[in-house]
């Protein structure tokens, strides 16, 4: 599963987290349903989005939704799972997109990609998940050449892309994509009035989501002389950092011009502020446990809890959830600062709060 939107369950209410799985587990059954079983590697965070928004825009009294049977992804059970023609938008505009990614493992010559014959299988389904899309995305009234020539023009503008080459020049096809795909959102849901700022919207999270990309491989990609944006035009972690925080506020100023008719909530969670957490998870917010934190004064340690004491209050953060997910706590029995399990262990090894929170959430 991939993708930078990945809400952590104890930020969402219970409500929430019912639509957001209902519109995972859509745009996984309607990639099975257009383009077969195998198509449902595509499934994406950041795809759903796409159903999301056309949902809210919708001025259908209940949204359309039908039951799916059990998933071991869902611990067999069952769900209720979104149907309408934003979960099929998705899922052809996933296809696409992840044809562009296998492609791009197959030019840096990524893992498995080294190997001539796995690259050769891996470039035929690539080559058949772009002509699945196009046909959804045609039968939608979208027109997928937008996406193809974005994913051409982002190979050219690599090939050539030197130390002199603007970053933003580097995000464009992306942008160009994702506000694509924002826009006709606007026109499934009868509501063209807001192609413009959902364009908008979708231009910054297309930047935002490939220069976040950007920084997690940004390691990898320099030990291994593959492709990266930042490396290749000399953009330190600040200013990406800063083009990142821009796209969040943008992003948020955008969604105020957005006419909605249906429950607008998830969308609003989703784009206004768990993009922010997005960036804080790849770039890092302030850590106490950094190596750079040297405090003035180191006061003496607190007494410690007994056994029984300790286990109770152990109970009340496991029972609470912030064992989990809060950063710091306090340790049950030496009461000294620890991480949240899926911030991060206590020798600075963040981790994505989805591998404890969202274990299953996805479909």
């Amino acid at each position: 599963m991939f993708g930078i939107v990945r809400p952590c369950r104890h930020r969402l209410s219970e409500d929430m987290q019912t639509q957001w799985l209902a519109h995972l587990c859509g745009l996984c059954l309607a990639l099975r349903k257009d383009h077969g079983q195998f198509a449902r590697i595509a499934t994406n965070y950041d795809g759903l989005v796409i159903s999301v928004l056309t949902e809210a825009q919708t001025d259908h009294p209940t949204p359309d939704r039908r039951t799916a049977g059990p998933c071991p992804l869902r611990g067999m059970r069952t769900a209720t799972v979104a149907t309408g023609e934003g979960a099929h938008l998705a899922a052809g505009v996933s296809l696409i997109l992840a044809s562009a990614k296998v492609r791009d493992h197959i030019a840096d010559k990524d893992g498995v990609m080294a190997r001539k014959p796995i690259a050769a299988a891996a470039k035929r389904i690539a080559t058949t998940w772009d002509r699945a899309g196009t046909g959804t995305t045609t039968t939608l009234g979208f027109d997928p050449t937008i996406l193809l020539d974005a994913v051409d023009r982002q190979t050219t503008l690599e090939h050539t892309a030197g130390p002199t080459t603007a970053l933003l020049t580097l995000t464009e096809p992306t942008e160009t994509a994702t506000a694509a795909a924002f826009a006709h959102t606007a026109h499934l849901a009868d509501k063209p009035h807001n192609a413009t700022p959902l364009a908008e919207a979708g231009k910054l999270f297309g930047r935002l989501a490939h220069l976040l990309d950007a920084v997690e491989d940004h390691q990898t990609d320099t030990a291994t002389g593959a492709f990266n944006p930042l490396a290749v035009t000399d953009t330190d972690r600040t200013q990406a950092r800063n083009l990142c925080d821009d796209a969040v506020i943008g992003i948020r100023l955008a969604l105020k011009d957005v006419d909605y008719s249906h429950d607008s909530r998830l969308a609003h969670q989703l784009l206004a502020h768990e993009l922010a957490e997005s960036v804080n998870r790849v770039f890092g917010s302030y850590d106490p446990y950094g190596p750079s934190y040297q405090p003035p004064y180191q006061p003496p340690p607190p007494p410690r809890r007994g056994a029984f004491s300790g286990c109770a209050v152990w109970t009340g953060l496991c029972c609470t959830g912030q064992l989990c997910c809060k950063d710091p706590y306090e340790d049950p029995w030496d009461r000294r600062p620890k991480r949240g399990w899926c911030r991060g262990n206590n020798n600075n090894k963040r981790s994505d709060c989805s591998d404890c929170c969202d274990c299953c959430d996805c479909c």
